[in-house]
């Protein structure tokens, strides 16, 4: 009985806390759901959120680049950077270059104190051509050269005026044009054209004598003559002699005293041939070339007094004191003898190459002269047609 009444208590209350757990599981599905949905709301909200602070971000990264590029310099491009290599000093590729005559002469004075080269070395003779204009006997010069490409370099000092595109010359002289300014005929100028293409000449190494030819001058033998004769030759070929009367000791300018005295003036011609050591002294010279530039004016024609009164009064012991190249001054006047077509014989060019006498390294020789002017460009013609023959060219 009373085991009866405990269970119907039970069960009253089991039927009386029924409804108070549905209120339960209700309120808390409620609460669920808000949560959800504050969940998914904040959600999308925080989503546009940084979508747009991105937006705003690039835009001010866009606004922030367009003024620094607007307030930065312009970016400039960084230039290709040249290495000096040996070559370049030892032997400029092109002999086109922005020096001025003070640059150029102080650039080729230089002398390297170690006297043994670190590179194979061919020595050459540089020929340097002072011309108004083309060189008309090229064709000639073509058939000197050919071969002995190793051997030589070529200089042309001409008219900054001229127009190479005129006249039509050999290959061997393409691009070999210096820069130049314009010659005046028995002006000082005329010497500071000489210095001028020596001074280039220096530039390369590796040319050990130099030559000094107009547009008018012919080799009287071939290229391997010309050359031993040069290189082993222990004199330099300027010629220089004392001379009294009007057009020697008569040209001297007494203002040039002390510094150059009269029984110290020389004449000569211009036409020379010299070695390295000589060359550099000349283009270095400081002291009596500017005399000259000053005061040999007129009828003074620096060009046959400068180098033949410069190198008898510091370098006699070393000079032959006379000219590789053959002139005839015979007419007389103030230029001399010309040659035309009709002039050019077998026999006129063998008298040119061995009706001479003088000395070469202490011994008495025939061989004085190795080139001859003035050839015009109308003895060419025969020239080509006898060089082979009498010169022994390609031999």
């Amino acid at each position: 009985m009373k085991n009866q009444n405990q269970n119907s208590i039970t069960m009253a209350i089991k039927l009386f806390n029924t409804p108070l757990n549905i209120l339960n599981l209700l309120s808390s599905f409620f609460f669920f759901a808000c949560g959800l949905t504050c969940g998914i709301i904040l959600t999308f909200y925080f989503n546009n959120f940084n979508l747009n602070l991105q937006v705003i971000n690039s835009q001010i990264l866009n606004y922030s680049s367009s003024i620094s590029s607007q307030l930065s310099p312009p970016a400039v491009p960084v230039p290709m950077i040249h290495r000096l290599g040996f070559n370049d000093y030892i032997k400029p590729y092109n002999i086109q270059h922005d020096m001025n005559d003070d640059e150029l002469l102080w650039r080729s004075s230089m002398v390297p104190k170690v006297k043994k080269f670190p590179f194979k070395r061919v020595p050459k003779i540089a020929f340097m051509f002072l011309t108004r204009g083309p060189i008309l006997l090229s064709p000639l010069w073509e058939m000197f050269f050919k071969g002995y490409e190793e051997f030589y370099s070529i200089y042309i000092h001409s008219n900054p005026c001229y127009n190479q595109s005129e006249v039509a010359e050999s290959p061997i002289f393409h691009g070999r044009r210096i820069p130049s300014k314009e010659v005046q005929w028995g002006k000082v100028n005329m010497v500071e054209a000489e210095k001028r293409v020596l001074a280039n000449a220096l530039l390369d190494n590796s040319n050990q004598r130099f030559v000094l030819l107009s547009e008018a001058c012919i080799p009287l033998f071939n290229f391997s003559t010309v050359y031993n004769y040069l290189m082993n030759s222990t004199k330099n070929f300027v010629e220089s002699y004392d001379l009294p009367g009007p057009v020697g000791r008569g040209r001297y300018q007494s203002r040039m005293s002390p510094t150059i005295k009269v029984e110290q003036w020389r004449k000569g011609s211009q036409w020379f041939g010299i070695d390295r050591d000589l060359a550099v002294e000349v283009v270095s010279d400081e002291t009596y070339f500017p005399v000259f530039q000053k005061h040999c004016m007129g009828s003074c024609y620096a060009d046959e007094h400068y180098l033949p009164t410069f190198v008898n009064m510091k370098f006699k012991e070393r000079n032959s004191g006379r000219s590789l190249t053959w002139v005839n001054w015979a007419k007389g006047g103030p230029h001399p003898a010309q040659y035309y077509r009709t002039d050019v014989t077998l026999e006129f060019l063998e008298k040119l190459r061995s009706e001479s006498n003088c000395e070469y390294n202490g011994k008495k020789t025939s061989v004085c002269h190795l080139f001859a002017r003035k050839f015009t460009q109308h003895s060419l013609s025969r020239l080509l047609r006898f060089a082979p023959k009498v010169m022994q060219f390609n031999h």
